[in-house]
């Protein structure tokens, strides 16, 4: 190659080799360097080993610095490897080693890692060693704090500071120490740790350092060298995220201002170099030049600041450059309008290249020096242009004259003029000095000086052999070039209208129409219904006709790029994006201009509301950025169509990159703040891709800051988290963006999570603004949403704007308000900006009490606006401390901007923050995790409550519901827990009572009924005890979303308590009825008693007469007979009560207080009463001719209905009474007329009393009549006639076997057990068998059904509409409550019926008992002494004694029955107890048959004592009340809530209304109506129109909200569309006019509404 032909060469092959042999070539031009020469002459060497390896060459020193200067440090690393980087470079990266950054190096240290939230991030580790000095430095750094360079010393350094002193004076004079490098390993010039930072970071993180640098108006690298200084890199990428603003003083008097980037601005450019010899810190004059006393602050780093003496390692060649940047104010500023400062660090002849590039592109070149050696002499002499370019800083020293004659030598040569050189002299300061520095540069711009674009520097750094960080971009820019070209020059809306379609007109007509399905303000007079399906036909359409559209070439090639490009080409893309967007819009559009104009109509006196708004409008529409790309890439999955074939490739794809692009620190708009909207499938599907990328944990802290617009809302989040949300004055873009952080592995347990998230918005709208119409509804929108998402909200108030400040926190306050109302509880900080001294927080107790008190009048505000009353201050609705929940943090700036530095005080303060909020989270237990799936589920629920009115009463959320129904369960479970334990203790109780002795007097009982009312009221006390305390626990669980239900735990509480008190009233009653019973039973017992003695005498005595006389059985029968009917012929029967007389004084008792005496006075009896039909009357209505007649028969068909309710309910009632067959007891009527109070609690106002009066008469006329039955049948069976009739046979077998001297015993055993025996077991096992038969539904395959009431109506719906019948419509509908009964009973005897599961349990019961009694028999067969009874007669009366004493807690034995069957018995006792044992189990066998072979289920659960039908509807009835406008019973868990809600309402048509004007039946549902602004009127609103809005005013115990979807009614539109005409004949009404598109809806459809409804997955 160097001789430009080949080193051998022949006309044949065997001459070739004959050379090649011999070695010889021609020699090598002596134009080549001696170095090349020899290397050829090693290669080309006739012995193979002494030729050199590869690895050689490369380390060959002539080589290898030429390899330094033209290859990156990338590439040589990517072809040489790391080790041959280091030992071209040992300094440099022994430094790094010391740094602990090697493994850095290069490039590798990225943006995202900086940006994780770790414990060093967090908490600020002291810098112990050297390697924690990067990160101290880039910690501060990203919070814009000053102070950063300052961490380049070590920590405990200042704790010796003074021993250090001692130690220099004792070795003062030792010249050997003096001259070694003291800075000893322990310290770092803050230029190297740059340098190294630098060269270790990404491109990204580079220019994240570059613009926190140039915020705390530090110097940022423009040329940075590799190294050793071999090679330099112009950081052009690094600087293009610079942007500033500036007044220049041609402006100032407008009142305009630019903004530009830095690097595309053409501002005049000076340059600060220094010779080798220079005594005089450039550094410390350009700081005084940019600030002339101003600030005291360093700009650049120099020799006598902190460290700044270390020496340099790896910073020589470094090249500097900060800005100056006017703010428009003469007397301020030192340049009219933006100059640029380089300064080279280390001498021009360290860094040749470095300084010919700089001085070829300044204006002007400042060389400092004190001397000129021969090697400067000949650079400065080789420069060109230096008469205008060149000034020399000459620093003249005492004694200096050689150094003085080399400087003049050199002026002599380059003829400068004497303008051009300055002369500082030993007696002027560095300040005064630099003054005429400035006097020399303020020149030099007057002479229509050269400016320069920093961009256009980049081909002649690489003429200059100078490397550019940003070439290595170049296809990526093309990229972004070649998008932004097209929008050539058109407007910026015309090429949104083409380039970006899904986010024009139609977007926001959908967000508008979802805003109107929501509040349907604009219905008019038009049909409610069918104005909502129109409203639905349209979204349709539009979301149609937006599918429709194909990708426009911009967002193909968009797409493109971010699809197929690797992640750093998508960074590298997405930022050049940004910047060319950037430099379109400075270039073409001016915001400026529109801005002005907005704030000067804005500050008008008498402002153009339309104007205001149209230039708002025109600002918003002008402004294009990345964010617009990116919300038309969510657009375009939004509407996507699934399966089709865009979706199946590349648009399904975009989720995923999404979810890529978040985790890489990109921001997600969440609310499309131009259109009011969230397109909820794109954010959903978004974020459920990087719930799966991160393996499903994806635990989220979510933060956001509200505030008034400009007061530092972003800056705050930036400083607090080092990210980069766009720090604006203009509102170009609305909404709210959120940003996922990870948190470090260190930080991970001890915050429990694994992403902070920011949600960033728009800035609520200050005054000027409020004059648009919407502003207040959409700022109050704005933070309902973002504080509801919040788990900390941080509310930033600025001081001076009290105004703006007072608007915020009645939004906030209202938010938080509604929070509450949700069961949401997030953290609130008060952040108060502008707030400096080291006294504020004590003299600022008296603002934060005015905050206190404006806070509580605002939350009376909100609650009576939100109809809390109970909430009266604002620590009613948030945990609030006023010192721990303020902060008080100073002004961001330093001075005044542009050119004032970050306040160090707003950094630290910001920080400590931070720390503080970070520290509460981690405490707060009261903190909900929730992963992505939750979070979105909370999102779409308050985003559609957001979009209605009225908030609280439009919150729907599945959590919620879930957690709801979870709690239900659990409740339903409790409740039956405590009913089961109190029926067993009552069934014990009435056992004893009818167990107790028979020879005690009625007093001695009714004390045992008192003492078992004392006994049940502490067990009832104690299960409810350990109820509340079971609520108590469920609501310290941390899972299951119980704090989204802590409003609903007072009433939870309260149902607890009614619950104990239900319970109470009803074992007191059962325990009364068990004494009457007992009162009866002795009655009767003591008749039978009576009678018994006399048959048993004459048996005896007719055994006397025949003993001696042989008589045949038909004989002694016929003899037997005539003594039975004389003995028997004076029984005398029980008395009747008088039913009739007992009702009628309770009817008055219950009227006690409504003086109606002179009503009642007339009737003596209820005989007549409830005969004939219940009809409603005239007379019922109160001033019933004042209404007209349509009124006056509305009213009457509302009694009637509500008559016909009550009656039905309480006939059914009194039958259910009569079926159990026991004898009337007067609390049978009490309960009964509770029962109609009840029902007509809610009755309306315009009722009179006699209406009252003539339905109670009415009821107990009926009651009456059954109770007398019921009462005649009880006395029947107990007739103490009938019952000696039944043991006549018993008596003829005993009178028999005595004559014949025959064997009874296996008889008497017999007829024990018949009599005794079986009548006990068959009621033991009744007993129970009522719990039974419950726990077997609870526990069987439909237990589901009666969990909760919600699965409960889903059940039974789903049941009505699969058996299609229209009757049982109208039953459920208009006789809900027997309904509810009747299907119970059904649902019981199917469950039952199916496996003999009924059988089964009888058996199983039946064994139990059988065990008992035959345990109890063996116990019973041993005397007190525990020997066996004596075989004698006498042993049985003391075996079955000790046998009822055993079984006494089980089984009640009669004495009487068992008198009457061991009458004169013969037999001894142990042959009697075999018989005995032989006759229970031939019982068993007997039973087991019957019950085996019995079909009548109901029988058996009418007679029995508890029943499960009463006890399961008990469970899932709740309170009974329905829905005043539909009949759709309430749902709410419990019976003592607050608010009665359901699942589903109807049609209100189904629940009898019709219009008054065309007697149609209504098709509204009511969960429209009441977000219409329609009007209902009836009898409770005195037949005054009144807004359905308000319905609250007169039913104020119900909570109606909208559907959660269109489609959640179906199933009720469904049915009145296929029962239309039906309905109508039922009530009397013409079929209703129901929308199109209802009739569409399928029973599939139907079905689907329905489960998604209740939720049933």
């Amino acid at each position: 190659m160097c001789t430009l032909k080949p080193a051998f060469n022949a006309d044949n092959s065997m001459h070739m080799e004959v050379k090649i042999v011999r070695g010889f070539y021609p020699p090598v031009s002596d134009h080549y360097s001696q170095e090349l020469r020899s290397l050829l002459e090693q290669l080309l060497k006739h012995d193979p080993t002494e030729r050199p390896s590869v690895s050689s060459i490369l380390e060959e020193p002539f080589l290898s610095c030429r390899i330094q200067k033209f290859l990156t440090p990338q590439i040589i690393t990517q072809e040489f490897g790391h080790s041959f980087l280091h030992k071209q470079q040992p300094v440099f990266f022994n430094f790094l080693s010391k740094l602990g950054v090697k493994k850095f190096y290069p490039n590798k240290l990225t943006l995202q890692s900086l940006l994780e939230n770790n414990k060093n991030n967090i908490y600020g580790e002291t810098v112990e060693s050297l390697e924690k000095i990067p990160w101290c430095f880039l910690r501060k750094l990203f919070q814009i704090n000053t102070g950063c360079r300052n961490c380049t010393l070590l920590s405990n350094n200042d704790v010796d500071e003074d021993d250090d002193d001692d130690d220099e004076n004792n070795y003062l004079f030792d010249f050997d120490l003096v001259t070694a490098d003291d800075s000893a390993d322990n310290k770092v010039n803050a230029l190297d740790l740059i340098v190294a930072l630098f060269l270790c970071a990404d491109s990204f993180l580079q220019q994240e350092m570059a613009l926190k640098m140039s915020m705390c108006q530090f110097s940022v690298p423009l040329l940075l060298p590799h190294g050793d200084n071999s090679q330099c890199s112009l950081m052009l990428w690094a600087l293009r995220d610079i942007i500033k603003e500036w007044c220049p003083h041609d402006l100032s008097e407008s009142k305009g201002f630019v903004e530009d980037s830095i690097v595309q601005a053409n501002i005049p450019f000076f340059t600060f170099v220094r010779l080798k010899n220079c005594s005089l810190s450039k550094s410390q004059v350009l700081n005084h030049v940019l600030s002339l006393g101003q600030y005291n602050h360093n700009i650049f780093i120099h020799r006598d600041m902190k460290g700044g003496a270390i020496p340099k390692k790896i910073a020589s060649g470094l090249v500097e450059v900060c800005w100056y940047l006017p703010s428009g104010r003469e007397n301020l500023d030192i340049f009219p309008g933006p100059v640029a400062f380089a300064n080279l660090r280390g001498d021009i002849c360290e860094s040749l290249t470095q300084f010919k590039f700089l001085f070829q592109q300044s204006t002007a070149t400042f060389v400092f020096l004190d001397k000129v050696e021969e090697n400067e002499h000949k650079i400065l002499t080789s420069l060109q242009d230096v008469k205008s370019k060149l000034f020399l800083v000459v620093n003249r020293k005492d004694n200096s004259r050689e150094d003085m004659m080399s400087v003049q030598t050199t002026l002599k040569e380059l003829e400068l003029p004497k303008s051009s050189v300055k002369t500082k002299d030993p007696k002027v300061n560095v300040a005064e000095f630099s003054d005429k520095l400035c006097v020399s540069i303020k020149k030099s711009l007057t002479n229509k000086a050269n400016t320069v674009i920093f961009e256009n520097m980049l081909d002649k750094a690489v003429d200059f052999g100078l490397s550019v960080d940003e070439n290595k971009t170049d296809e990526q820019k093309k990229a972004a070039e070649e998008i932004v070209k097209g929008i050539g020059v058109r407007s910026i809306p015309d090429y949104k209208k083409q380039q970006l379609p899904l986010q024009g007109i139609d977007w926001k007509s959908l967000s508008q129409l979802e805003m109107e399905e929501c509040r349907l303000k604009n219905a008019g007079e038009q049909a409610l219904e069918e104005y909502k399906s129109q409203l639905l036909e349209e979204k349709q359409r539009i979301r149609e006709q937006q599918s429709k559209y194909k990708l426009s070439r911009a967002m193909r090639s968009f797409i493109e790029h971010l699809s197929k490009c690797d992640k750093e080409k998508r960074d590298f893309f997405l930022k050049w994006m940004k910047f060319k967007l950037n430099a379109h819009s400075h270039s073409v559009i001016k915001l400026s201009l529109l801005r002005n104009k907005l704030k000067e109509h804005c500050d008008r006196n008498e402002k153009d509301v339309q104007i205001i708004a149209e230039l708002d409008q025109a600002l918003m529409e002008s402004s294009l950025g990345v964010e617009h790309y990116m919300r038309e890439m969510g657009l375009i999955y939004e509407f996507s169509i699934s399966g089709s074939r865009n979706t199946a490739d590349e648009i399904s794809r975009l989720p995923g990159l999404a979810a890529e692009m978040l985790l890489d620190g990109y921001p997600l708009e969440l609310l499309d703040g131009d259109a009011s909207n969230i397109p909820e499938r794109w954010v959903t599907d978004v974020l459920m891709e990087l719930h799966k990328k991160v393996g499903g944990k994806s635990r989220l802290l979510v933060l956001s800051v509200l505030g008034v617009q400009s007061t530092g809302k972003s800056t705050l989040l930036n400083t607090m988290f080092g990210v980069q949300f766009p720090v604006s004055s203009g509102r170009c873009t609305r909404g709210a963006y959120m940003l996922f952080l990870k948190v470090g592995e260190d930080m991970k347990h001890e915050l429990n999570y694994e992403f902070i998230v920011l949600i960033d918005t728009e800035g609520l709208k200050s005054p000027h603004l409020a004059e648009l119409e919407d502003s207040y509804e959409h700022d109050n929108q704005l933070a309902t949403f973002v504080i509801g998402l919040s788990d900390v909200t941080i509310i930033n108030v600025a001081m001076e704007n009290s105004t703006e400040m007072k608007d915020i926190l009645q939004i906030a306050v209202h938010a938080f308000l509604r929070m509450k109302e949700i069961g949401k509880k997030p953290i609130c900080h008060f952040v108060h900006q502008n707030v400096s001294g080291v006294s504020a927080h004590a003299k600022t107790i008296t603002e934060r009490k005015h905050l206190l008190d404006q806070l509580n009048e605002m939350t009376q505000i909100a609650a009576e606006m939100e109809r809390q009353p109970s909430i009266k201050a604002f620590t009613d609705v948030l945990d609030y401390d006023m010192d721990k929940n303020n902060w008080n943090i100073p002004g961001l700036w330093h001075g005044t901007p542009p050119m004032a530095p970050v306040n160090t005080g707003y950094s630290e303060a910001v920080a400590d923050f931070k720390k503080n909020l970070l520290t509460t989270v981690k405490t707060d237990q009261s903190i909900k995790v929730s992963q992505i799936p939750e979070f979105l589920e909370w999102m779409r629920s308050l985003w559609k409550a957001v979009k209605y009115e009225n908030f609280i009463f439009s919150f729907r959320n599945t959590l919620v519901a879930n957690a709801y129904n979870n709690l239900c369960k659990e409740f339903n479970q409790w409740e039956w827990q405590f009913r089961k334990e109190i029926l067993s203790w009552q069934t014990e109780a009435e056992l004893e009572i009818s167990n107790s002795d028979n020879e005690s007097d009625i007093q001695t009982w009714s004390k045992l009924v008192e003492s078992k009312k004392s006994e049940v009221s502490e067990n009832i006390a104690s299960e409810e005890r350990k109820m509340k305390e079971k609520l108590t626990k469920y609501y310290k669980k941390k899972d299951q979303n119980v704090n989204l239900i802590e409003k609903y735990k007072i009433d939870f509480f309260n149902s607890i308590s009614s619950l104990a008190k239900e319970i109470k009233h009803s074992v007191n009653n059962k325990l009364d009825c068990a004494l009457h019973m007992r009162k009866s039973s002795k009655e009767v017992r003591d008749i039978q008693r009576k009678y018994r003695a006399v048959i048993e005498e004459q048996v005896k005595k007719l055994l006397s007469d025949c003993k001696d006389s042989k008589l045949s059985d038909e004989q002694l029968k016929c003899e037997f007979e005539k003594m039975w009917t004389e003995a028997t012929k004076n029984v005398s029967g029980l008395k009747e009560q008088n039913i009739s007389e007992n009702i009628f004084i309770h009817l008055k008792k219950n009227f006690l207080n409504h003086k109606v005496n002179e009503e009642l006075q007339n009737i003596r009896d209820l005989e007549d009463f409830g005969k004939s039909e219940f009809k409603a009357k005239n007379e019922h209505v109160k001033n019933a001719m004042t209404f007209n007649l349509f009124r006056r028969k509305d009213i009457k068909r509302y009694l009637q209905t509500t008559a016909d309710d009550v009656i039905e309910s309480c006939t059914q009632f009194v039958l259910d009474v009569v079926k159990t067959n026991p004898d009337y007891h007067e609390s049978f009527i009490k309960d009964l007329l509770d029962k109609i109070d009840e029902s007509l609690q809610n009755i309306s106002k315009d009722v009179k009393i006699k209406f009252e009066i003539d339905l109670k008469l009415h009821i107990c006329g009926i009651a009456s009549r059954e109770f007398l039955k019921m009462h005649k049948k009880f006395l029947s069976d107990k007739d103490p006639r009938f019952q000696l009739q039944k043991y006549k046979t018993q008596y003829l077998s005993d009178f028999l076997d005595l004559y014949k001297q025959r064997d009874d015993c296996q008889r008497k055993a017999n007829d024990f057990v018949r009599c005794c025996i079986k009548p006990a077991v068959e009621e033991y096992i009744n007993r129970s068998l009522g719990i039974n038969i419950v726990d077997e539904i609870l526990t069987g395959c439909h237990s589901a059904e009666f969990s909760s009431r919600s699965f409960f109506q889903y059940n039974i719906q789903e049941e009505l509409l699969q058996k299609d019948d229209f009757d049982s419509f109208v039953k459920y509908i208009c006789k809900y409550e027997i309904y509810v009964k009747d299907w119970i009973f059904q649902q019981i005897q199917q469950q039952i019926s199916k496996k003999k599961t009924l059988c089964k349990l009888k058996i199983k019961n039946l064994q139990v008992i059988v065990d008992k009694i035959t345990a109890a028999l063996e116990q019973a067969t041993k005397g007190p002494d525990g020997f066996q009874l004596p075989n004698n007669n006498e042993s049985i009366t003391e075996l079955i004694s000790n046998m009822r004493k055993y079984l006494i807690k089980e089984i009640s034995i009669s004495v009487e029955d068992e008198k009457r069957a061991l009458f004169q018995i013969q037999c001894t006792c142990h042959p009697f107890i075999n018989s005995l044992k032989m006759s229970i189990e031939d019982l068993k066998e007997q039973l087991q048959e019957e019950f085996s072979k019995s079909e009548n289920i109901t029988e058996t659960l009418d007679k029995l004592p508890i029943k499960p039908q009463e006890e399961l509807f008990k469970r899932v009835f709740g309170c009974g009340n329905q829905c005043p406008f539909c009949k759709v019973p309430c749902e709410a868990g419990g019976k003592d809530h607050k608010k009665h809600h359901a699942a589903v309402h109807r049609p209100k048509g189904l629940g009898g209304y019709s219009y008054e004007d065309t007697q149609k039946l209504v098709e509204t549902l009511c969960t429209t109506a009441v977000q219409s602004e329609h009007k209902f009127k009836n009898t409770v609103t005195k037949w005054e129109p009144h807004p359905y809005k308000e319905y609250y005013t007169f039913y104020p115990d119900w909570h109606i909200p909208p559907d959660p979807t269109i489609e959640a009614s179906d199933y009720w539109k469904f049915v009145l569309v296929k029962y239309n005409d039906r309905f109508a004949h039922k009530y009397k009404s013409k079929p209703a006019d129901v929308p199109e598109a209802w009739r569409r809806i399928t029973r599939e459809q139907a079905l689907k509404g329905l489960k998604d409804a209740f939720n049933i997955q």
